[in-house]
């Protein structure tokens, strides 16, 4: 019986390649997906293309897991997607052929997806009557048109499993959706129908199993995380399927672990509706899943159902939205909670009288409640006994020049104010706030093409 195995690779971009390199190594594995990009990557590579067009993907892909194991990879004939391209996918490409090159790798070859970045039909699709309506709070899309950095679809399988019907080594994407860098190679593989909507749902749901890499075998595991085995060498999972099982695993020799809570909280994150899990690809229903342990570090996805895929694909747009500046002064016991909040009143009395004109001004106190807000301990035993309490002042504005007035008066508080206070993550600078519109658009405004450059 027909098995493939797929290794998620990387969580986002930043991730630690370690276990990459360690299942590159040690597992029996035929493909690896790497996910760079979460929601606010794309808008920082597209504000870093703006200041050197040569930018805006992840080069670490290349200077890192490329780097220390890919020749290994083309050897093992294991394939790698990843939606490392970015906003720049051509640069990507570029430097995966130099690093091939580099490597005597003649007949590597690259595969690469377009069509995901729309930004320049925008015009168009408002003068057909899309509005662009917000997943999160009533607008008009109308008014941030000037500010756009970048608006990407998330595309699915198709273009992916083109490359690999071409006989690419390596799949480049830009804004795929996560999950479809890994339900592409099994979909290739075992053939489905691009309407089998219960296959195509255990290829996803196995992409959304490993698409987070560490968290999904005992990282950020809030079951058990004091017992998970050598954390400071964690494995990431595996998906190993066939046309009849559906098993969750990882590499020997690393730590971590598969288990049935740990594949629960990875299986529910970002899960809305479980009976509706919409994809690009199709829409999930795990209402009725089952999972369970079968052996030390593998466990087995049943039940898992799909049903058509939505007629329309998400878009996230990102755009410049305003300035913000952070300060912080740290106090310590004694009275720890008090001196910070009236370090925080005679901040904001300063800032009265200077004219401060912010459009919101958030104070917040790390160590009591700046996570935990509203729900936060904040009796009189909780406050009397803390040791230390970090004065946090977030200042945001359209206007750059009312997110500086706050700079100055921070750092004199060491000696002008309550007794204890030390300066905090060094002068405060004002920093841009970028921000996402979610919204979506019709499946036939996106045209998604495979591409193929072999290295010679």
């Amino acid at each position: 019986m027909k098995k493939v195995a797929i290794g998620g690779g990387q969580g986002f971009w930043g991730d630690s390649p370690d276990a990459a390199i360690h299942m590159i190594r040690n597992a029996d594995i035929q493909y690896m997906g790497c996910d760079y990009l979460a929601e606010l990557t794309l808008s920082i590579m597209a504000k870093q293309q703006l200041k050197d067009p040569t930018k805006g993907f992840a080069p670490d892909f290349t200077t890192r897991i490329l780097k220390e194991a890919g020749k290994e990879a083309w050897d093992k004939h294991i394939k790698i997607c990843t939606n490392a391209g970015g906003m720049n996918i051509n640069g990507c490409v570029d430097g995966i052929r130099q690093w091939a090159e580099g490597n005597s790798m003649s007949g590597y070859k690259i595969g690469y997806v377009t069509g995901d970045n729309i930004k320049d039909k925008i015009p168009q699709l408002l003068k057909d009557g899309w509005t662009f309506p917000n997943f999160d709070y009533d607008g008009n899309f109308n008014d941030i048109l000037d500010k756009i950095y970048n608006c990407n679809v998330y595309i699915g399988h198709e273009g992916i499993e083109g490359c690999l019907a071409e006989g690419a080594d390596v799949v480049i994407t830009g804004r795929a959706a996560d999950s479809a860098l890994f339900l592409a190679p099994l979909k290739y593989e075992f053939g489905w129908a691009a309407d089998d909507w219960d296959n195509l749902a255990r290829g996803i749901m196995a992409g959304h199993l490993l698409e987070c890499g560490g968290q999904g075998a005992g990282g950020n595991y809030m079951y058990d995380w004091r017992n998970v085995p050598r954390m400071d060498e964690l494995g990431f999972p595996i998906a190993e399927l066939t046309d009849d099982t559906f098993e969750i695993t990882k590499a020997p020799d690393c730590g971590g672990i598969i288990c049935e809570q740990s594949c629960k909280e990875q299986f529910l994150y970002e899960v809305h509706d479980p009976a509706n899990y919409l994809t690009p690809d199709v829409n999930v229903d795990i209402s009725h899943a089952t999972i369970t342990q079968v052996g030390d570090n593998r466990v087995r996805i049943g039940g898992v159902k799909g049903k058509p895929r939505p007629d329309t694909l998400k878009l996230c747009v990102g755009y410049h939205k305003g300035w913000k500046t952070v300060s912080m002064l740290s106090f310590a016991w004694p009275d720890a909670y008090e001196k910070a909040q009236y370090c925080a009143e005679v901040i904001m009395k300063k800032m009265q009288r200077r004219g401060m004109k912010a459009d919101d001004i958030h104070i917040s106190y790390i160590g009591l409640n700046s996570l935990h807000l509203g729900v936060a301990d904040m009796s009189e035993e909780a406050l009397k006994n803390l040791n230390e309490c970090v004065l946090r002042i977030a200042v945001f504005s359209e206007d750059k020049s009312e997110c500086a007035k706050i700079i100055p008066e921070i750092s004199p508080l060491q000696l002008n104010g309550p007794p204890g206070a030390s300066f905090f993550g060094g002068r405060a600078r004002v920093q841009e706030v970028m921000a996402l519109w979610p919204t979506t658009v019709p499946r036939d405004a996106v045209q998604v093409e495979s591409h193929i450059l072999e290295v010679k």
